[in-house]
């Protein structure tokens, strides 16, 4: 999939400070119910499901259905509790993943 992210996560934080992380993948999820312009069912393609983690655990995650706009933007908070980096991991139906990081530091 190797789709590119756009991910905006706070470069510093309090530790104990509620942060919010966005992120945007570029997809054009398609939702399999079109068609092209000869009348063929244009393919589903869509992410399946997202993932952000730091030091190994999962701090959000969900799964997106065909509902979810092309390019889906995706925001939610946590709370800071230590310098480290933050994987994110967006994985579509075909089981194909792109991953990507952000650091933060936490004083």
């Amino acid at each position: 999939m190797a789709r590119p992210t756009r991910i905006l996560v706070p470069k510093t934080a309090k530790k104990g400070e509620v942060i919010e992380i966005k992120t945007i993948i570029n997809h054009h999820m398609e939702t399999g119910f079109r068609r092209d312009d000869v009348g063929r069912v244009i393919p589903r393609d869509i992410i399946t499901r997202f993932r952000c983690t730091f030091g190994g655990e999962v701090v959000f995650a969900m799964e997106l259905f065909t509902g979810i706009a092309a390019n889906p933007f995706i925001a939610f908070t946590t709370v800071a509790t230590e310098s480290g980096e933050l994987a994110f991991e967006w994985e579509d139906q075909n089981g194909e993943v792109t991953r990507a990081t952000a650091t933060i530091s936490v004083a």
